[in-house]
Order: C-alpha cells, then sequence, then structure tokens
C-alpha cells in the first residue's frame, strides 16, 4: 500500500477493504478509476478536475445499478454502505505497476477509434481478457480489498470473479450480455462459482459451451435475471411519451473508450448544420461525449463552424448540449440527469449498457458499428422488437426524415419503436432486483 500514488488513497484502501468485509452486498467490477470520488465517498479530502482512466462505462454503470438498487434511494446522501458497497482495485494499482493501467486504456482507446484495428481487437477477445496487460496489476490489490468478505461476491468483471473463485471466495458472476464468452466457463465447474445471466437463450449458450469442453456445469447456479439497469434509468420511462410531431430529441452517445468517433464526427458534421434551419426536420441534440475532452473539443468545433450556439445543460430547449466530464462518476450522473428522462432517442453502439439503458428509458434506438460479436446480438434483439435500426451515419437527416414519416400509416417508425420500447419484455426492467434477489438466496443457502 506504500506504494500508492497518493498518501490518502491508503487510507481509501483500507476503509472500502472494511466496508467490503461488513456489507450484505459486495460488488467488485474493473472499470477503470474513480480515485478522487472514492476520496470523497469516505470523506477524504479530493478534487474533481484530474481525469479518470476509463476502461469501460458499463462495468461501472451496471455496478452502480445494483448498489444504487439495494440501497432504495436515489440520494448519495443516503448510500448505505451496510446494504451494499462497490470497490474496483483498478484504484488502487501501485506506482510500479500503473503503466499497465495506461497501457491497456491506450489499446482500448486505440482500437476504439481505429475502425481498421477491429481485428486486433477481435484477436484480443478470441484469447480472452485474461491476457490484457492490466489484470497483473489488479490482482494484488484485488485480494486485499477482498480478503475479508465472507458473504457472496457479486462480480462484473469475468477476470476478478475467476481470481476470486480461484482462491476459494463464493463468486455471483453477472452475465450481462447475450454471449457467452470462453472466460466466462473458466470457473464454471467450481461450486462456488454462481451465475447470473441475461436470459433463457444466454443460459442455454453457456450449458451447450459447456458441455461442448467438457465442463461441469450445474444449471442449477445459473440464474436468468436480465441485465442490470439503474433504477433511476428505468423511472425515467414514466415521463417518456412516444414522439408524434414536433421537435425531436436526440441524445448522441459515445463509450468508455471513446468508441465511434468518427461516425460521431459525421453525424455532428450533418446535424447540427440542420438545427439553424427553419424548414425540415426540427431537432435537438444532446451529445455525452463521456470523460474524453478530445470528443468534447471535436463537438464544440463544429458546433462552431455551423454557428450554433453551445447551451447549458440546465436549458432542455437548447439546440445542441454536451454532456462531458473528466471523472466517470460525474460524467454517469450528468447522463442520468440530463439524457434519459429528456431524450425520444438515442445514437449510440449497440452496447450492452447504454443500449438497454435508452430502451428501459422508452427510447427508440440508431445503432452505430458495433464493437464486438454481443453488440450484433443485442442489435438484433431490439430489431427484432422493432425498437431499433441500424444509423446511416453517411446520410442520417435523409434516414431522419423517413423515420419521422409515417407515409400514411397511423405512426411513423419511430412513434411505434417508442411505443415498443415502453412495452419491452419486463425481464429488461427487473434485472437489478433479480440479481439481488440471486445474491440473497446464495447468501441463505451458504447460512
Amino acid at each position: 500500500m506504500s506504494n500508492l500514488f497518493d498518501p490518502v488513497l491508503v487510507k481509501t484502501f483500507k476503509k472500502d477493504r472494511d466496508f467490503l468485509a461488513r456489507t450484505k452486498l459486495p460488488i467488485i467490477t474493473v472499470s477503470g478509476t474513480y480515485r478522487e470520488d472514492a476520496k470523497r465517498l469516505h470523506g477524504l479530502p479530493n478534487e474533481n478536475i484530474s481525469r479518470d482512466i476509463v476502461l469501460s462505462r458499463a462495468h461501472y454503470s451496471m455496478a452502480l445499478a445494483i448498489a444504487t438498487q439495494a440501497w432504495g434511494t436515489n440520494q448519495v446522501a443516503k448510500i448505505d454502505p451496510d446494504k451494499a458497497w462497490l470497490a474496483d482495485p483498478t484504484n488502487f494499482v501501485t506506482n510500479k505497476d500503473w503503466y499497465s493501467v495506461s497501457l491497456t486504456e491506450q489499446i482500448g482507446m486505440t482500437i476504439a477509434r481505429h475502425p481498421l484495428l477491429k481485428l486486433v481487437k477481435d484477436f484480443i477477445d478470441k484469447f480472452g481478457r485474461n491476457k490484457l496487460p492490466i489484470l497483473d496489476s489488479i490482482t494484488n490489490p484485488l485480494l486485499y480489498l477482498t480478503e475479508k468478505i465472507t458473504a457472496p461476491i457479486l462480480s462484473f468483471h469475468i477476470a476478478a470473479g475467476n481470481i476470486l473463485a480461484g482462491q476459494g471466495k463464493t463468486v455471483l458472476q453477472v452475465i450481462t450480455d447475450p454471449h457467452v464468452r470462453g472466460d466466462y466457463l473458466e470457473q464454471a465447474a467450481n461450486k462456488n462459482m454462481y451465475y447470473c445471466l441475461f436470459d433463457e437463450s444466454t443460459k442455454l449458450e453457456f450449458l451447450e459451451k459447456a458441455a461442448v469442453q467438457n465442463i461441469k456445469a450445474d444449471a442449477s447456479r445459473l440464474t436468468v435475471t436480465g441485465p442490470p439497469i439503474d433504477p433511476r434509468i428505468i423511472a425515467c420511462r414514466q415521463r417518456k411519451h412516444p414522439w408524434r410531431s414536433g421537435t425531436l430529441k436526440l441524445c448522441i452517445t459515445t463509450g468508455g473508450l471513446g468508441t465511434n468517433k468518427t461516425e460521431i464526427e459525421m453525424l455532428l458534421q450533418q446535424i447540427l448544420p440542420q438545427l439553424r434551419k427553419k424548414t425540415g426536420l426540427e431537432l435537438r441534440v444532446l451529445l455525452y461525449a463521456g470523460t474524453h475532452s478530445d470528443i468534447k473539443r471535436v463537438a464544440e468545433e463544429i458546433a462552431k463552424r455551423s454557428n450554433v450556439a453551445l447551451g447549458q445543460l440546465s436549458d432542455t430547449s437548447a439546440k445542441f448540449r454536451i454532456l462531458y466530464h473528466p471523472q466517470i462518476i460525474d460524467a454517469n450522473e450528468l447522463l442520468i440527469k440530463y439524457g434519459f428522462s429528456w431524450a425520444h432517442g438515442f445514437i449510440s453502439k449497440p452496447s450492452g449498457d447504454m443500449a438497454y439503458d435508452a430502451v428501459a428509458t422508452g427510447s427508440f434506438l440508431l445503432s452505430l458499428q458495433e464493437w464486438g460479436e454481443w453488440e450484433y446480438k443485442i442489435r438484433e434483439i431490439f430489431e427484432q422488437q422493432d425498437i431499433a435500426r441500424h444509423a446511416f451515419t453517411k446520410d442520417i437527416l435523409a434516414q431522419l426524415e423517413v423515420l419521422t414519416d409515417a407515409h400514411g400509416r397511423a405512426q411513423s417508425w419511430i412513434e411505434q419503436a417508442m411505443h415498443n420500447a415502453l412495452r419491452v419484455d419486463p425481464l429488461m426492467l427487473h434485472g437489478a432486483k433479480n440479481i439481488i434477489a440471486a445474491h440473497q438466496k446464495i447468501s441463505q443457502l451458504l447460512g
């Protein structure tokens, strides 16, 4: 611990460890760093301007969804560490090993922003995430954080879950997507390893792949829960009304690594000039740039060239706004506060978090380029329900004109898609509750 960058982190490290040991619901993820906010949550000195390293919004936001559900409140002041506590060992990687964290982010960002390097990512996925340079660095802080935990550990990262199960800990591993990577089977025969799965089809895929590899996976340790979605996001659907006419409100989003940056630039170059026109479709746009200052900067440049003023976040009538913060917790909170209840539709990669979140709020989805095999499946699921379509990034305005026109029918595609989202399978809405129930059941079995 003496090798940490910041001596305040030593205190944070110990406090996280103590909270995880005493809480009913210990949650572990590997999403990146939120060091300053981790200090703040423990009442320690902190600042709000340094840049977090972010590897995945999904691994953070979905873990937070469970904690928020367990706390039973939307108010930060009412966080109850006795009910649930969330920790990420990436926050506590030592100075000596920090290069591996930075390198992992740089690899991810480079691939995410250069489509031709997708082949490299596919290669990484093929041979498993256990090969990434960060994993050796997080192992020691992970084991320290979890050493005193006796309750089942809820894991949102398969490498962390496998490490902990191999150490004899009882682990409930969440498979958040409709896809089973080989890594998930590594500890499947271990009686200490339990799984939450996206749906019945994913459960069947899990058992099939285990059988092919002659892995004895006990179906009784597999629970179909649906994906975890923050209850604050689900609450947005109560205020969502399908678009029929007038201003169409769009939220364009990137991922934790700045994914789809090229497509986002292409969209903004077409859409922002339209915001000033008095003819054609009337649009309002909110860009979620996440923690990426370069995406924010490019968007501001395009807005300036298009003579479009950048509005304040609180001004919901502004033609163009940008959600950005250098720290992932703040960026995520801004998206929940300003994006999900406001937007009719999202233009985003079909990821398991953003796509689930958008649909859960009753919004339609236009999908950008997929990041992995699981995202093709997610897009297919929502396309089959007529909630999503593939975005025509080279001619988005023409596509939006078609999708907002009823063409003599009672409803346009966008209106119908929003109705479909508001009638989505309840499994898509109750994942957080179901995962907590699965954890409680395991806890009771263990006595």
